[in-house]
């Protein structure tokens, strides 16, 4: 599946600290009001289900992806979360690299249900979702609190694994 794309998913290692802290920098602007930097990078670094998106031939850092709050049992389900840096967007790369965490998400890490929790405005981020076939679920009225600053609201949208297998 990954062959003819232009981007790969990897973990973050130590040394990409400062590219990291380099693009959260560049792209403060294209973040606002959305996202903020994260406050701990070396714990940022260290999260579990934490990818980078990386350009196939020159390897730049080009976002990120995570998978949280992984819930097994009869739920196997979890919330992904994203970021492009400049100067990337609008370029496809998301779209591909959504792909590739969906297939890590379903495949390697075997859950039922992705879901993404996004702010109404954010209208790149919810079209990334829906051209990954993503169904809109509903609205969440002050769901996250956004950088620790401000309750913002949000649109539901989940992906559910049709290919889900029962391991146990």
């Amino acid at each position: 599946m990954s062959n003819n794309f232009s981007v790969y998913l990897r973990k973050p290692v130590c040394e990409d600290k400062e590219s990291l802290i380099a693009a959260y920098q560049r792209s403060e602007d294209l973040h606002s009001p959305y996202t903020f930097a994260p406050t701990d990078f070396d714990a940022y670094i260290t999260q579990e289900n934490r990818y980078l998106l990386c350009h196939k031939h020159h390897h730049e850092i080009i976002g990120t992806f995570n998978i949280s709050n992984i819930i097994r049992g009869w739920f196997q389900s979890a919330y992904v979360g994203y970021e492009v840096f400049s100067p990337f967007q609008q370029q496809g790369f998301m779209q591909q690299g959504l792909q590739l965490l969906i297939e890590e998400a379903f495949t390697t890490l075997n859950l039922h249900r992705l879901e993404a929790n996004i702010q109404t405005d954010n209208i790149a981020s919810i079209k990334l979702v829906a051209k990954s076939g993503f169904l809109k679920e509903g609205y969440s009225k002050n769901y996250l609190r956004i950088g620790g600053k401000e309750w913002k609201d949000h649109e539901r949208w989940a992906l559910v694994n049709e290919c889900w297998r029962d391991d146990n």
